[in-house]
């Protein structure tokens, strides 16, 4: 029996432990969960029970304050209620019942009109002797006063007092609510400048900084002012480390705003410098970011905030550990060779308990490690990154990608690493971070292609994720066929094609038939694969096995038919909407020659985005030129479509009215013009629509004139000496009413081989018949006599002939023209302020659509590279490749090259560039 004693304690003893487990894994409840507003109100009535029970009233007062902090409202009754009740709890000597009551009175924040019952009770408080009733009671007067000049007004002197009490606590508490009167009652704090001046001396600490923030709010907005208090107080001993971090921050700034850098003397600098051998941890600290912050920092000045910082690395406090690893990482995006000496000391924190700390770590390595170390750093951030959340992950896959892009050479290892990553557990994001780093890779370093494509096969064996299966098949129709053994990938993709949703099956069906257009070896195979998916259960699935089919030059049946296989490779490249047009143009002449699909523009809307209801085009020029205005000034894709949109809704109004329909396809329209000053008697406005051979202005009319009525009115266009256009025929307006919008038309010829687009400019002015209306009976007189209106001049010219045309794939569509087409210039643009104003000037002297996202200059480029497409009237595409090149003196050169079907169209582009 004694033999068996020890087991029993045994297992008491592990029942001990696993009860003490289990009361680890309880979640930890608040004490306040599920109380109700108003079961504490009625608590609340403990407030007036003639003994007060100070705990009973404290534990109320506390769900009172917890309820007002998440959320809850208390109706204007209720807080007046509890308002009252707590005003009696002033009777009470208990300290920290009376603190609880400040806290409360601040919270509640009484109504104007009740301020009055307790303001008697705070100013008694403010004149007591015990310094923590005197600190509370300015706060909460302060808090429940702002808003009453008149009550402010009467406690300023006590503020004033306060503000240099003997009593840190007191002091602290008066500062404190300068800071927030600041914003409501300015005028008032800024009377108390000498006060805070002396309260700057104290020698309290948290008065101290607490003073020097109020007075560096006070004179913010006065540069000068701050600019002499930070000079003098760099010259005193600020003994606070709480104000003399502040005082290195307001350092910053006025260094920051300070114009003397470019002459080499950086002001202040030396007050930084002498903090970084402060006793003070923060205070270090501090100097050291600001000198890591500063604006153009030489490596000499970096170099002591540096060395500081490096000795924090090897802290045994883990916030002065991150905040120095956090501090270096933002210093190495910059200078990464000025951070290299801290290598060693950044390796240890790899394996650092705090996470946020070992991935600064890892990733400041990643920016300033050399080609050498990239084997040992990648086999350490290995066990640790099964450690980490996934946005810490995304943060190192980052760095990694940005050290391949470093150093090239080394893509093996680093593409393996991001492959044995990619088949790890992780969430959307971090996996589409990995896929579009390889997807760089790729794209940048060409060794890396066949690696980066056997990788992301890998992956989409098993990816979880349509977007990123889809993305990845995408790139495998661009870039397998090109590779040294294209047949191995035919594996991974009809995998796909058996396995996965229809959204992913229809990307491979895609991927399969560019593997057949390009690789002829391969493709009596590829056809067998694209026959077995026309009876999949999806339309999409089987719509394009059967296109693709026809397009390598099969069908269903096994008859052969001749390839269209530039199909497969780029598409139609027509805009779905200019094909419908251009279809029933076709189709509603009488025509014996076949529909010839290079009649159809190559860009222009694309399908998602529709054209503007005929509804609002047949409503006038009013709705259609507003649209036109927006549609002109959009820029990069949108502004081509938007283009495109409105130059085919006003098609359809041109169309209805016969004369214009039989001018034949509308080329261009332009955004509307104002022709007359605002608030005039007559408003005018002018939109240029271009034909292949004519151009017609269309006149949109308004009558500002309540008295009269307009009939017959035209606008006589006089075309100055030199102008190829001829006056075809005028549409008038028959009867213009009061404040309705009409349209009247003049039509302009010009030759079809004719290759002049100068600017022809015109004298505008509106002819009509005036017609009096009597203003008691709204009756029109008969009568009636001629008058006109002078117009602002119109002008027409080069870029109403471009249309801006988007295309898909610019290099595949300047390839195609052709080398022998290209004629080349240089010109100089002269001195500019940036690359990027040069490329915006040209673009807007060119007036055509700038592809693939060219028209953007990455930051401190000294050359740069932009394409533009667009389309003569005519439908002649060009394409424009502009080299940009700026010197020492910022005088920007460009180099332009041309491209087009037509020669003559090229020449015109250089005309256009010199011209201007």
């Amino acid at each position: 029996m004694a033999a068996a004693g020890p087991p029993e304690a045994g297992g008491g003893l592990r029942d001990t432990f696993k009860k003490d487990e289990d009361r680890d894994e309880e979640v930890e409840l608040s004490p306040f969960f599920g109380i109700e507003k108003g079961a504490v109100l009625q608590e609340s009535r403990v407030f007036n029970e003639p003994q007060i029970d100070v705990r009973r009233c404290q534990q109320v007062i506390t769900k009172l304050l917890y309820l007002l902090n998440h959320g809850d409202f208390f109706t204007k009754t209720e807080a007046t209620e509890v308002f009252f009740a707590g005003t009696k709890l002033f009777q009470s000597k208990d300290i920290n019942l009376r603190r609880m009551v400040y806290l409360m009175i601040k919270e509640i924040c009484p109504s104007s009109d009740e301020v009055i019952i307790v303001t008697s009770s705070l100013m008694k408080d403010m004149n007591s002797k015990t310094d923590l009733y005197r600190s509370n009671a300015i706060r909460v007067l302060c808090n429940i006063a702002k808003g009453d000049a008149a009550l402010l007004s009467q406690v300023e002197r006590y503020l004033k007092q306060a503000v240099v009490d003997k009593s840190p606590v007191v002091a602290s508490a008066a500062l404190v609510s300068g800071m927030h009167l600041l914003q409501t009652a300015p005028e008032i704090v800024k009377r108390w400048s000498n006060e805070v001046q002396e309260a700057v001396q104290s020698k309290s600490p948290l008065v101290q900084a607490h003073a020097l923030a109020l007075l560096h709010q006070i004179r913010q907005n006065d540069r000068l002012a701050v600019s002499k208090l930070v000079s003098s107080l760099t010259r005193s001993s600020v003994r606070s480390p709480l104000a003399q971090c502040l005082l290195i921050r307001y350092v910053s700034q006025v260094i920051e705003e300070s114009s003397s850098v470019a002459s080499g003397e950086r002001p202040f600098y030396e007050f930084l410098e002498g903090c970084l051998r402060h006793k003070a941890e923060m205070v270090i600290f501090e100097a050291a970011r600001a000198i890591a912050n500063m604006n153009d920092v030489s490596t000499r000045e970096l170099t002591p905030a540096i060395t500081v910082l490096q000795l924090f690395l090897s802290s045994s406090k883990p916030v002065l550990r991150f905040a120095a690893v956090r501090t270096l990482n933002k210093v190495a995006m910059t200078h990464p060779l000025a951070v290299t000496n801290c290598n060693i000391d950044m390796e240890s924190l790899i394996t650092d308990q705090n996470r946020s700390i070992a991935t600064l770590a890892i990733t400041t390595l990643l920016k300033t490690g050399n080609e050498s170390s990239v084997e040992r750093l990648l086999k350490q951030i290995t066990s640790f990154m099964s450690d980490i959340a996934d946005e810490f992950k995304i943060v190192v896959v980052e760095a990694i990608k940005s050290l391949c892009l470093k150093f090239p050479a080394k893509y093996p290892v680093l593409m393996n690493f991001l492959s044995n990553i990619l088949r790890e557990e992780g969430g959307f994001d971090y996996k589409k971070t990995i896929v579009d780093a390889v997807l760089s890779l790729i794209r940048d370093i060409p060794d890396a292609k066949e690696a980066g494509l056997s990788h992301l096969c890998e992956f989409i064996e098993d990816c979880e994720f349509t977007y990123l299966s889809t993305q990845i098949l995408h790139l495998l129709g661009q870039q397998g066929p090109s590779t040294s053994d294209p047949a191995k990938y035919i594996r991974y993709i009809y995998n796909r094609v058996i396995l996965e949703n229809a959204t992913v099956r229809a990307s491979a069906v895609s991927a399969l038939a560019k593997f057949g257009a390009i690789v002829e070896f391969l493709r009596p195979r590829i056809i067998i694969l694209l026959r077995r998916c026309l009876h999949d259960n999806d339309d999409e699935v089987r719509d394009r096995a059967t296109f693709y089919l026809s397009a390598l030059g099969a069908s269903e049946s096994g008859e052969e038919f001749p390839t269209a296989l530039p199909l497969v490779l780029s598409g139609l490249g027509k805009s779905l909407l200019n094909m419908e047009t251009a279809l029933r143009d076709y189709t509603l002449t009488a025509c014996d020659i076949p529909f010839n699909l290079a009649s159809v523009p190559a860009g222009g809307l694309p399908p998602g985005i529709q054209p503007l209801p005929s509804k609002t085009a047949s409503q006038g020029g009013k709705s259609g030129a507003a649209s036109g205005s927006g549609g002109a000034s959009g820029g990069g894709a949108t502004a081509a479509a938007s283009s495109a949109s409105l130059t085919e809704a006003y098609a359809e109004q041109l169309n209805q009215i016969p004369e214009l329909a039989a001018l034949g396809r509308l080329f261009k329209s332009s955004p509307e013009v104002e022709l007359t000053e605002v608030e005039t008697e007559y408003a005018v406005k002018c939109i240029k629509h271009v034909f292949p051979e004519h151009v017609v202005f269309q006149f949109s009319c308004t009558n500002t004139i309540q008295e009269q009525v307009l009939e017959n009115v035209s606008v006589a266009m006089d075309a100055e000496s030199g102008t190829e256009l001829e006056e075809a025929f005028t549409l008038p307006l028959p009867e213009m009413p009061y404040n309705a919008v009409g349209h009247t038309y003049v039509c302009m010829q010009r030759s079809a081989d004719s290759t002049r687009f100068g600017v022809d400019k015109f004298a505008c002015t509106l002819k009509f018949t005036v017609k009096e209306v009597d203003p008691s009976t709204g009756e029109v007189e008969e009568d009636g006599y001629e008058d006109e209106y002078q117009l602002e001049d119109l002008e027409l010219t080069v870029l109403d002939y471009v249309q801006k045309i988007a295309v898909s794939n610019f290099r595949k569509s300047w390839e195609d023209v052709g080398e022998e087409a290209e004629q080349t210039d240089v010109y100089g643009l002269g001195a500019r302020d940036s690359l990027q104003d040069a490329v915006e000037a040209v673009m807007e002297i060119m007036g055509m659509q700038p592809c693939e996202g060219t028209e953007v200059v990455p930051p401190n480029a000294r050359s740069h590279t932009c394409l533009l497409s667009g389309c003569f009237v005519g439908f002649c595409h060009v394409l424009v490749r502009l080299y940009f090149g700026v010197d020492q003196a910022n005088a920007v050169a460009v180099k332009v090259a041309v491209r087009s079907e037509d020669p003559e169209v090229s020449q015109l582009v250089h005309q256009i560039i010199s011209e201007a």
